[in-house]
């Protein structure tokens, strides 16, 4: 018998699990009890699994194991990991979305009927985000481009959910990658090689905050720049210097919503001189998670109720 099918602990309850870094730091710790307690569904506790970045291949499909083959491990979410775990256990899912086909991640870890299922929910999560944020016709109105600091699943999730905006307006004219990474924007730009779309892309390999800097300044007023880096959470710093200029009227979004967050803080403090408009994290924290509770419990995600769980989140933010 392999490690799969011999290393899981069988639960006494139904076990939701969290796969990240720092789980215990999470405010989903404190909320996901007030969730529950709102869909009747208090029987079902949350644990955390602690995985290094880039961790071996064995944790992950460990991991992964310990929710396929126990009866009461409902299911997972998974971040910073999307894409390292599915490379490593692939072969173990009997159903991927076409999203996660597409991306080559999976942030869900589900079940239904016997099968083991994997979601990449990133596209509806930064959708809805973005959404939320920006105005309709934004882009129209305003001429803005996107500027994204990191090419991973989030950032991918968001350029694709742009590309799949119908009115003109919605889309930017131009969205940029700068990743320090070459792999990861190869597998970007393979990821949206084979779809229409009138963006224009570009792709920067650039691990210099200095350059960044440079880079960002050179965007037109209202543009909207992200950091989907990690950094600032998962890894210290930010993609740029505190002597970087946002454009005029900017957005800075921070996917980020805890941790020293630096990218936020340096957009902050160009509010007054700039007009830059600070977004951080905690919306996207909000959708990512209902999604994937609502795909792992097998209920239906309704605006009202999406509306009375970011409430009772709200409640518990910041403590």
């Amino acid at each position: 018998m392999n490690i799969e099918q011999d290393s899981h602990v069988t639960k006494i309850v139904p076990t939701f699990y969290f796969i990240g870094v720092t789980t215990t730091k999470s405010s989903i710790m404190k909320v996901f009890p007030l969730w529950m307690k709102a869909l009747g569904r208090e029987e079902v506790v949350l644990e955390g699994i602690d995985c290094k970045i880039h961790d071996a291949p064995e944790v992950y499909r460990e991991a992964v194991a310990q929710i396929k083959h126990d009866p009461l491990s409902v299911g997972a979410l998974v971040t910073t990991h999307k894409i390292d775990l599915l490379t490593a256990a692939h072969d173990m899912f009997d159903y991927l979305d076409p999203y996660a086909k597409i991306t080559d991640e999976i942030s869900s870890i589900s079940k239904l009927d016997g099968r083991l299922e994997g979601h990449a929910k990133d596209p509806l999560t930064s959708g809805a985000s973005l959404d939320a944020i920006i105005e309709k016709d934004y882009f129209a109105k305003t001429g803005g481009h996107v500027l994204c600091f990191g090419a991973g699943g989030s950032a991918i999730a968001t350029l694709l959910h742009l590309i799949n905006k119908k009115a003109y307006g919605d889309r930017p004219d131009k969205f940029t990658f700068v990743n320090r990474s070459q792999g990861r924007l190869d597998h970007a730009r393979e990821m949206v090689s084979g779809l229409e779309t009138d963006i224009g892309i570009e792709y920067i390999c650039n691990a210099d905050p200095l350059r960044n800097d440079k880079i960002m300044e050179q965007f037109p007023p209202y543009s909207i720049i992200i950091n989907a880096t990690g950094m600032g959470k998962d890894t210290p710093g930010s993609p740029i210097t505190w002597e970087g200029k946002f454009p005029l009227n900017s957005v800075a979004w921070e996917f980020n919503y805890r941790g020293e967050l630096d990218f936020l803080h340096q957009a902050q403090a160009q509010k007054e001189s700039n007009n830059v408009i600070a977004e951080d994290g905690w919306i996207y924290f909000v959708h990512g998670w209902t999604q994937v509770v609502s795909q792992v419990l097998h209920f239906d995600l309704t605006s009202e109720l999406f509306d009375r769980l970011n409430q009772a989140a709200s409640t518990v933010r910041g403590k």
